[in-house]
């Protein structure tokens, strides 16, 4: 079974909130998540993964912008 861990949302439709990522086989989260808005696919919004304290593999997900 793979390990997951809860990330916060930063900036965007979704700030504030948390999604819950599967970790790879190093320990680490995938690179960007894609959030869905109220529109599906069409409101994707891209939040890249930044560390927030690599000691402790902390992480959150930074908004950048609109997927389309």
């Amino acid at each position: 079974m793979a390990s997951t861990v809860e990330i916060p949302l930063a900036g965007g439709a979704a700030d504030g909130e948390t999604v819950t990522v599967e970790l790879d086989p190093n320990g680490r989260p995938p690179l960007t998540h894609h959030h869905l808005g109220d529109k599906g696919l069409a409101g994707a919004e891209i939040y890249e993964l930044e560390s927030v304290d690599a000691e402790a593999d902390r992480w959150c997900y930074r908004w950048r912008g609109p997927a389309v």
